[in-house]
Formats: C-alpha cells, structure tokens, sequence
C-alpha cells in the first residue's frame, strides 16, 4: 500500500514536472481533452436543466390529467393524419358540463380557450400577449402561484365579470411596479380590472411562462367573442380522482363524449384525449438523440486530445529512458514502470477534465447572473466528466507505458538521450 501511494506521488510530481517544463506544448496538447469535456458536458449542462425545468412543470400538474382536444398529440408521428383530424368538432363549453354532471372517476374539470391580443394601459402597450379564457376550476387542474391579489370567485366567473389576472412582466412593462391590484387595463378596446399577478417564475427556454400571461373567466370572453373559433384550440382538462387511474379515467371520458357526439358503435372517436405520458414520452426520445449529439460533439475533440496525451507521453518515454534503465537495474518490475507512466497519463487527463469542468462552472454563473436561467451543472455530469477523462487517459498512456515497461535496461541505461 505504501509502495502504490510513493507511486502515485512520483507520478503526480512527473505529471506535474511535464506541464510545467514545457508549458505551450502541454497547453496545445491538453486542450483537445479540455474541449472534448467542456463540449460533451456543457451540452448535457445545458439540456439536464431544460429537461429538469420541463419535468418539473409536468410534474406538478401530475401525470392524472387528460385533456380532450380536437388534434391528438402527434409529436413526430409519421402517420398523424391530419386531414382526418380536421373534419372533427371543437370541443365545447356545454360538453365540460355534460362531463361534469356524468362523470363519477373525475375530480375536477376545466374549459380553456387561447389567443394573443394586445394588452393596453395609457400609452404604454404588449402586442401578442398570450391571453386565456378559463373556466372557475382551471386552477385545480393547472395549479400555480399568484405573489399579489386572488383567484376568481365563482361569482365573477359564473357572470363574466371582466376581472384578468396578469403575469409578473407584463405588470412591470405596463406599471413599472407589482402594485397594480385594482388597475384597469384594455383588451378587446374594453377595460378590465386586475385582481392577481403571478409569482415570478424567470426566463423560460421555451417560452410561455406565467410571467407573460392573461387569465380571464371564460364567461366574459363569451359576451364578445366567438370561443368555439378553431384557432384558439378549446380544451376540456379533466383531474382523476386521487384512487382512480388515469386509465379508469380514460376509458369513462371515451364513453362520455362518445354518447355527447352520438357515435354509432363502429365509428371512430372524433375527439382526442391527450395525456401528460405521451409528454414524458416524447422528452425522453428528444433527449436520448440529444445525448448522442453531444457525444458526436465532443468525440472528436477527445480523440484529438488522447492523440496529444499520447504525445506527451511518448516523449516523457524518451526523456526518462536512462531513468527507467536505471530503475530496472535497481529491480523494479515491468509492472512498476507501467503503472507509473499510466498513472502519469491519467492525471495530465485529469487536469485537462478538470480545466473543462471549470470553464463550465464559470459559464453557468455568467449565464444565470446575465441571463436569469438557472443552468446547473449537476454532481453526474462532474463525475462523468472525470470518468471519461480518466479512460482518455487510461488508454491514451497505455501503449506509451507499455513500451516504457519493456525497455531493455541495459539499453536504456546507454541511451544518450
């Protein structure tokens, strides 16, 4: 054990004595590494954040919610036939009624419309500003936070009362402050009065967060629009019971909105019931390709590098060869030598890994403290990066630290290198 720990000093001092002794050779030769671990785990930074930040808000609406829509959730599909989907109904304010009255496995049920209006106050004005018209209980089934002011009541949704609650940057924009409870602002050329702001949630990677968001009852959007216009894409949400499946579920609201179109037996359903593990699906498929990419990414750039370890390697062999003549003759073993210069291999990996991993750090800092994205780089992708700069190293240093194992020591001691 003593014997291991002498050589794994002696190989960190030589590693160490090979970076400083020449240092731009060290520098050009490590950089491949260096960028090889900066692309690789940057890209796995980058998209582990977006798939935590995606999980996160599925996760919290809960993987027992469906939502009847007129299109299914294609994502990708290479049948997704579009032109038969068309002919199919809108989903309809009457029908989440008819769920509601008929439905024994549902908790809770919510219409939904979406459109962008300009929103309007004084001089100041936010063009296509995401606006949704909801039913009383959507906060049941897309729970959120408000940092100011309230939830509709059932009065005010029941009789459309032109109540909005905002999003965070919208209330800045218009305001300049989140003092705004019992301000009016214009949508549709009419005033309606704010009663609720969103908690601030920050810059979302793909857009449509809270903070850019309108809520008004559904029944006030009644009075002056048209919601069962296709475009702004109806929507019934419906919440399971707590000890009834999403399948239960599933099956009740086929059967309900079958009997609502009055399908014969034989027809197809002209409706969709999309749900939240056909999002997950589709995620673990993107990121899964988006893996492969980041390794494609980086392997070339660690290719390059453990072409450079090898160098440095192969001349560290031809430097130290009376050394290792020496060595032998004083009997240390083939072994001895391997482990020596292998062990040396890895550390100057090591660092190249370890410069990567810092240079990713510092950027996450740059980004969140300038871009307000929470970029994290996670305890995984620290250990992979290690990982793979020790295998970099491993078999970049072994042919180099075998050759050095087998040199005759007699020839080595003579060498005038």
């Amino acid at each position: 054990m003593i014997l291991f720990l002498k050589l794994l000093l002696e190989s960190f001092l030589f590693a160490l004595n090979a970076i400083t002794s020449n240092k731009i050779r060290t520098i050009l030769s490590l950089s491949g590494i260096t960028i090889g671990i900066f692309s690789i785990i940057s890209v796995f930074t980058i998209f582990d954040s977006i798939e935590k930040t995606l999980r996160d808000s599925i996760d919290s609406l809960g993987q027992n919610v469906l939502f009847i829509q007129k299109w299914p959730w294609g994502f990708g599909d290479s049948e997704y036939k579009w032109w038969e989907y068309y002919k199919r109904p809108l989903p309809k304010y009457k029908e989440l009624q008819e769920i509601q009255r008929r439905s024994t496995a549902m908790e809770v049920a919510a219409f939904m419309i979406q459109m962008s209006k300009t929103i309007e106050h004084g001089e100041k004005s936010i063009e296509n500003t995401a606006i949704l018209g909801i039913s009383q209980d959507y906060d049941k089934v897309m729970p959120f936070e408000l940092s100011d002011g309230r939830y509709f009541t059932f009065s005010e949704s029941h009789s459309g009362k032109n109540v909005i609650i905002i999003g965070h940057k919208i209330a800045e924009n218009l305001f300049g402050t989140n003092d705004v409870i019992g301000k009016a602002v214009t949508i549709f050329k009419r005033k309606l009065f704010i009663i609720g702001i969103f908690k601030k949630e920050g810059d979302n990677l793909f857009g449509g967060d809270n903070d850019n968001l309108v809520l008004m009852p559904i029944n006030y959007l009644r009075n002056i629009i048209n919601i069962d216009y296709q475009r702004f894409d109806p929507t019934i949400i419906v919440k399971s019971k707590e000890n009834v499946s999403v399948e239960e579920l599933k099956d009740e609201l086929i059967g309900i909105m079958r009997s609502i179109h009055k399908l014969k037996p034989v027809a197809k359903d002209d409706f969709s019931i999309n749900e939240m593990s056909l999002l997950t699906n589709a995620f673990d498929n993107f990121f899964g390709v988006v893996a492969i990419i980041g390794w494609i990414i980086g392997g070339f750039s660690l290719l390059v590098g453990g072409f450079g370890i090898a160098n440095i390697m192969f001349v560290s062999v031809k430097e130290r060869t009376k050394i290792i003549g020496i060595q032998k003759s004083l009997g240390a073993k083939n072994y001895f030598i391997l482990l020596q210069f292998l062990v040396e291999s890895i550390f100057l990996s090591l660092f190249g890994g370890i410069l990567g991993l810092l240079i990713i750090f510092l950027l996450t800092l740059v980004v969140f403290a300038t871009l307000d994205m929470n970029l994290i780089l996670t305890e995984g992708n620290i250990l992979l990066g290690l990982a793979v700069s020790l295998f970099i190293g491993l078999v970049s240093g072994f042919i180099p630290a075998y050759s050095a194992s087998r040199l005759d020591p007699v020839e080595a001691i003579r060498s005038t290198f």
